[in-house]
């Protein structure tokens, strides 16, 4: 109920209150595939952080969009969302070196955070949830891969607005050709305001 999308449909902000802020990806996820956002805003004031996962449920047939996704839509079943916290501890097993932590804090402005699903031999699947380049290891196990699976991003509390970052797989897009050439040929992203181009094509040429 409080967020609201850009031209493009990529950016989700949140534009009062702390909650009611649940978006889903407009389509299941396949397997392998990341579903990346990177922080854009943040709002002083709040406590908590912005929330990832995935769900079972199809987005279109919620009579309702819960207020929060823990643990309002947890608790619907079929739905497996992590908080992202400050700092992501890690146990390490017995011989295994410490990973070295993300430069940049997961819940900072600029920080990009993504969600998958790993199949498994046994039939399930593993989901996993990637800060900064690095995967975290499995979240969540045993996820039902003969239903779809959704990507949930619950912009909450100091998390205020995100972007989804779009990650090629095989040949790039005709939209991300595109990009490049225009890219290629402007001095500074603001100068592809001035183009006359539709506007989520201008919003598409100015994010990575």
């Amino acid at each position: 109920a409080n967020v609201r999308l850009d031209a493009s449909r990529t950016r989700a902000t949140r534009v009062e209150s702390f909650a009611n802020g649940l978006c889903f990806s407009q389509e299941p996820l396949a397997p392998g595939q990341i579903f990346l956002v990177e922080i854009e805003e943040k709002e002083l004031g709040w406590c908590g952080h912005l929330r990832v996962g995935l769900t079972a449920h199809d987005p279109q047939s919620l009579e309702t969009v819960p207020e929060y996704s823990l643990p309002d839509l947890v608790n619907m079943g079929d739905t497996w969302v992590f908080a992202i916290t400050r700092s992501h501890n890690r146990v390490t097993v017995d011989g295994e070196e410490a990973p070295a932590a993300n430069v940049l804090p997961a819940t900072a402005r600029r920080s990009r955070i993504g969600v998958l699903y790993a199949p498994q031999p046994d039939g399930t699947a593993d989901m996993h949830i990637v800060i900064n380049g690095e995967d975290m290891g499995p979240s969540a196990r045993h996820l039902p891969t003969a239903r779809p699976l959704y990507a949930v991003v619950d912009v909450f509390a100091s998390t205020k607005s995100v972007r989804v970052i779009p990650v090629e797989y095989g040949f790039p897009s005709l939209q991300t050709l595109c990009r490049l050439v225009i890219q290629k040929h402007i001095i500074h992203r603001l100068a592809i305001d001035g183009l006359d181009l539709p506007p989520p094509l201008k919003s598409f040429c100015k994010h990575e």
